[in-house]
């Protein structure tokens, strides 16, 4: 056992003489030691919770012969750090996160890790994590929010983001969206919709790192309860046979999650942290990955925000297994942690909602949710939820309003200074300009809120997974790095083809060439962490790892 290294032999005696400090008796000094890594705190609701599913985890653990540790790691709530200069934070905490797993797991020589983690930054911090220390490791993610409930109709976050462009536009009330604010999220969870924190969690499920039908429980559900202290046990048998995160986190447990993100039209930062996943476990994988199995695999499931439906509704529905069973055909047999293959689980699935988990001859789309776009204004690749665009802007072009920053097109958009037909561009908000490429769910639901149409947005910053619309993320190479994005002017044309994955700056080389020649960036005063990070961001269609 690695614990050896802690506590076996005399040399190791003042080192047992500290555990011994925590209560541990003789005969738990010879099981193994787990760790837990749980990112509960009382500032995030998809975290306020997952102390009770911890004590669950640690009876498992102790039930199957092991020795629970447990330690915390920070968390960011999006949301909360949305629409501010905080937004710029939320990035560089999953590489925080990576690191301190890392630095506790190696430091106390644990023979196996539980991760306990949900939303957006904190679940793939956690996999890099995992992959990197390559122990036994089990993930249990903490489940989705209920839906709020407001007149009749379901309510989510992204309700009151647009409800704010309402009340700009003049169509709703202060009060009312007030009403709204205080109804929409009624307790603890990740929020509703296949947002990022919950295409997150489908995707450490559909890559085999946490038990099958994980993912969809509800955060508030009994069962959530139940399945964390089933990973407990299962975490000390996967640390006796020695089944490590790289060998569920390869090349097929991979392309087999971003098949099922792809029926799911899951969040675009799934292509940003998968692959970060990928570069840890040592695993190649590029955009082009995503393009091929987005040709292949339909979008099957109409999930909020592009479509009607919540993750109560999806689970109740049959979850992450249910969608396995769907696309089995195009998925590849790979291991998973509960030590049944991916078909074994297809395979076992008894009920599918259909209306809600539609077979592949009734797809939503054919294909899938997502799409990776190049051409002149992204050489390097960009990403759009293709899914929650409506079909009239699968193609478009139009003149580029150009913006410095989010917080600059959100005057001018809050203000009615956007016409149908323009292409907003927000730039040096990419990995290095942001930094940390902060999400833009603010303006792009101010513009639905407003209740425009025919207006695209692109940026070399992120979208929220609540984002709807055509919004291209992720633009590579960025403006801070002299991409094609930081020579837009206003007016250019810019063009957008989903049809033939294309995003094209409408302007002729030379007149390229001439504004590189006078291109200087924007600089921007940082300190601290976000100095350090802006200093050594790799760029988007890398995963945004430090280089």
């Amino acid at each position: 056992m690695r614990s050896d290294d802690i506590k076996s032999g005399y040399t190791r005696a003042p080192n047992r003489s500290l555990i011994r400090a925590l209560g541990i008796s003789d005969e738990e000094m010879k099981k193994p030691f787990i760790g837990i890594a749980n990112s509960w705190n009382s500032v995030v609701p998809g975290h306020f919770h997952l102390r009770t599913i911890a004590e669950r985890v640690r009876e498992g653990i102790s039930a199957g012969g092991g020795v629970p540790f447990e330690f915390n790691t920070i968390g960011i709530c999006d949301g909360i750090a949305m629409g501010h200069e905080g937004m710029s934070y939320s990035l560089a905490s999953r590489e925080n996160i990576a690191d301190s797993v890392e630095l506790m797991v190696n430091a106390h020589r644990f023979d196996a890790l539980v991760c306990i983690c949900t939303c957006d930054k904190i679940v793939p911090g956690m996999l890099m994590a995992a992959a990197r220390c390559n122990i036994p490791a089990i993930f249990v993610t903490g489940g989705n929010m209920l839906p709020g409930f407001y007149k009749g109709c379901e309510m989510s976050l992204t309700d009151v983001f647009e409800g704010v462009g309402k009340v700009a536009a003049g169509k709703m009330s202060e009060s009312e969206l007030h009403e709204i604010e205080s109804s929409a999220m009624p307790g603890c969870g990740s929020c509703q919709g296949m947002y990022t924190a919950n295409t997150m969690a489908c995707m450490t499920e559909a890559m085999g790192m946490s038990l099958p039908g994980c993912a969809a429980i509800p955060a508030v559900d009994a069962a959530k309860l139940r399945i964390a202290y089933e990973s407990g046990v299962r975490v000390v048998k996967l640390a006796a046979e020695n089944i490590k995160p790289c060998d569920i986190i390869t090349t097929k447990s991979l392309k087999n999650a971003i098949s099922v993100d792809m029926a799911l039209g899951g969040s675009t930062n799934t292509v940003l942290h998968l692959m970060a996943v990928a570069q840890e476990a040592g695993v190649p994988l590029s955009l082009e990955d995503f393009t091929k199995i987005g040709e292949r695999v339909p979008h099957i499931c109409s999930m909020q925000p592009g479509g009607p439906h919540s993750m109560q509704t999806f689970y109740r529905s049959g979850g992450v297994p249910a969608v396995l069973r769907q696309i089995k055909g195009f998925l590849e047999d790979s291991n998973t942690v509960s030590g049944r293959s991916v078909y074994e689980i297809a395979d076992g699935v008894k009920y599918i909602d259909e209306n809600v988990i539609r077979s592949i001859d009734d797809a939503v789309h054919k294909g899938g949710g997502l799409k990776i776009l190049k051409g002149s204004l992204a050489p390097d690749g960009s990403v759009i939820k293709s899914a929650a665009v409506i079909d009239d802007m699968w193609k478009h072009s139009g003149p580029a309003r150009v913006f410095d920053g989010e917080d600059e097109a959100m005057k001018t958009i809050l203000s009615g200074g956007i016409k149908e037909g323009d292409v907003v561009v927000i730039r040096y908000e990419g990995p290095k300009g942001g930094p940390g490429m902060p999400e833009m769910l603010s303006p792009t639901s101010a513009l639905m809120g407003l209740g425009y149409t025919r207006v695209a947005l692109v940026t070399d910053g992120r979208f929220s997974g609540g984002t709807r619309g055509p919004c291209i993320g992720h633009v590579a190479p960025e403006a801070a790095v002299g991409g094609p994005i930081g020579l837009v002017e206003e007016g250019d044309i810019i063009s957008v083809d989903l049809y033939e994955k294309k995003l094209d700056l409408l302007v002729d080389e030379s007149e390229l060439s001439r504004r590189r020649r006078t291109w200087v960036p924007k600089d921007k005063k940082l300190r601290g962490v976000l100095a350090r990070y802006a200093r050594y961001a790799g760029q988007a269609n890398r995963g945004a790892v430090p280089e």
